[in-house]
């Protein structure tokens, strides 16, 4: 017997889950294809901010215990210059907050969501499309290598950073007061994110490196990989407060980075080389990092990715009787909504990587000067990190 939905949902990992959960609330029957990404060796913890952990508590897929840390205090240090080196700080507390951003270990999270899927009905879990027959409408949320996104020939134009991200996971000589930090130095940018419990000493270590030094960091063994961060911070760090003495406590995991955009977010089957012969070809929609990604620096790929999923709910639940699902009106008005909110984040975070790139001793330091002025830019810097925290 045919199994009918109203919605496929291909991709099932944290953007795919959750569009699932909160399509499913609105009654809507919803194919869910494909399992969770394996948890055992994902070392990844994600930055999510005010907005997001508000969405993912309504769904009660919020993860409890030392997998939630949250980030109180930020300090972004830049790189050396003809002067002092410029400083920016960010606190919870200044801006009337309990946290700037709390940081969720990845398989946490993905088992949490997969837990509230299984008690949520209008959810079938399938293996592949379901066929002949497509639903009205196919949301692809595949990621950066979204196959379903090649198959429609959908363009997705990619510029690669000159730099490749490094994370593991490091245990601190220090309690990591739920500070995170950040160094800006020759085109490399060195983050520790607090994990582990509001009270603990680990770190989520995010090392974005040019290619071929990120090859030579990936050959090290861990003792001789564990020296060579030690002394880069402790060179980067001096005479700064920072998290100590680093060990390794995980393996470590390397993907190159890129500033990417789809060109075209929805459309009909059929089109570019779309599927199913014309049978109710319905349309198709992309979310998540099907359709965009930015660089790292901000933390802010997964806030954007579940904004598209926010977004795209709303539009569909609040939609007139008379438009069906599969209608390509409601999907382009999505579409222009979510470029238009993704721009501000994906060129501060594209602008902030290309300064940092640069060289000559005059830029530097022109740089870290800014960087220490909107430091105590006041309203300024309160309006940016409202936005990055997610509550405008």
């Amino acid at each position: 017997m045919t199994q009918s939905f109203d919605i496929c949902v291909r991709g099932a990992g944290i953007v795919g889950q959750t569009l699932a959960l909160m399509l499913a609330r609105e009654k809507f029957r919803v194919a869910l294809v494909g399992g969770p990404m394996p948890a055992t060796t994902d070392v990844r913890a994600y930055a999510l901010n005010e907005a997001t952990h508000s969405l993912l508590v309504d769904l009660r897929a919020w993860p409890e215990g030392p997998a939630v840390t949250p980030m109180a205090r930020m300090q972004v240090h830049g790189g050396p210059g003809a002067g002092r080196p410029g400083h920016l700080s960010f606190s919870a507390p200044e801006m009337g907050q309990v946290s700037l951003a709390w940081m969720v270990e990845a398989p946490a999270l993905s088992q949490q969501l997969a837990e509230a899927i299984r008690y949520q009905p209008g959810i079938t879990r399938l293996e592949a499309a379901p066929s002949p027959v497509t639903p009205p409408l196919t949301v692809i949320t595949e990621g950066r290598q979204s196959a379903t996104r090649a198959e429609l020939g959908v363009a997705y134009n990619s510029r690669p950073y000159p730099q490749t991200a490094l994370a593991a996971r490091v245990r601190a000589s220090k309690w990591h007061q739920q500070t995170a930090h950040q160094w800006f130095f020759e085109n490399q940018i060195l983050a520790l994110l607090p994990t582990d419990g509001p009270e603990g000493d680990g770190y989520a270590l995010v090392w974005s490196v040019p290619h071929a030094l990120a090859a030579e960091l990936q050959a090290l063994d861990d003792e001789a990989f564990t020296a060579h961060l030690n002394q880069t911070l402790q060179t980067v760090a001096a005479g700064q407060d920072h998290p100590g003495q680093l060990s390794l406590t995980s393996a470590r995991g390397t993907w190159p980075l890129f500033f990417s955009q789809a060109d075209h977010w929805c459309g009909p089957w059929g089109q570019n080389g779309g599927q199913n012969g014309g049978q109710n070809p319905g349309t198709w929609v992309l979310a998540g990092d099907a359709a965009h990604t930015v660089h790292p620096l901000a933390g802010q790929g997964l806030n954007l990715g579940l904004g598209d999923v926010v977004a795209l709910t709303r539009i569909l639940r609040e939609r007139p009787y008379w438009r069906s699902l599969a209608d390509l009106k409601l999907l382009r008005a999505y579409e222009r909504e979510r470029k238009a909110a993704i721009w501000p984040m994906r060129w501060t975070t594209d602008g902030l990587q290309l300064l940092f790139e640069l060289s000559p001793a005059a830029l530097q330091t022109a740089r870290n000067w800014g960087l220490s002025t909107f430091d105590r830019s006041g309203p300024l810097k309160q309006w940016a990190t409202k936005i990055a925290m997610g509550l405008t």
